[in-house]
């Protein structure tokens, strides 16, 4: 059972970061054309909101794949210089006020998509909440990520850090 999940987790993770990647290029596509375009006097007025839709999504794809892939870097070149206990601990803390907030997130986000429901892109006839899902969205698989990575660091033994090894 618990390999079936490892499994389809490790497959959900490609495809997430396939969806990041398709995402880049159609933003990049999308504000390219749109600026030759412009240039060329017929501007593409839709593009602006299709590219803001994928930026939000894009954002919080990324992240989550950031939270999975990425060490704190701002924070490790101070808690490195702590014993491997006190490392140990100050990551745990961490990652639980990124929870924390991330649940935060998740609880602002869901009546905000609400609130935003029959508000409309300016061009396109799209509802702006397609947009604002991307918050809870993200915000939870970034929850599932970083719980994933707190049980890691739990798990692991304060030796680990103590030997200098801090590449999680």
């Amino acid at each position: 059972m618990v390999r079936t999940l490892q499994k389809g987790y490790r497959k959900f993770c490609q495809v997430e970061e396939l969806v990041a990647s398709l995402l880049l290029l159609a933003i990049t596509i999308l504000v390219f054309v749109s600026a030759i375009a412009r240039t060329m006097r017929y501007p593409l007025n839709w593009a602006v909101d299709i590219s803001l839709l994928l930026f939000a999504w894009q954002v919080f794809i990324g992240g989550d794949i950031a939270v999975r892939n990425t060490n704190l870097i701002g924070v490790e070149l101070l808690v490195n210089k702590f014993p491997g206990i006190v490392q140990k601990w100050l990551k745990i803390v961490f990652f639980v006020l990124i929870i924390l907030f991330l649940g935060v997130l998740v609880y602002f986000g869901v009546p905000l998509l609400l609130d935003n429901w029959k508000r409309l892109f300016q061009v396109l006839p799209i509802s702006y909440s397609w947009c604002t899902l991307s918050v809870p969205v993200g915000a939870l698989l970034m929850m599932v990520s970083a719980s994933i990575r707190l049980v890691e660091i739990i798990k692991k033994p304060v030796s680990f850090w103590e030997q200098g090894r801090r590449d999680e």
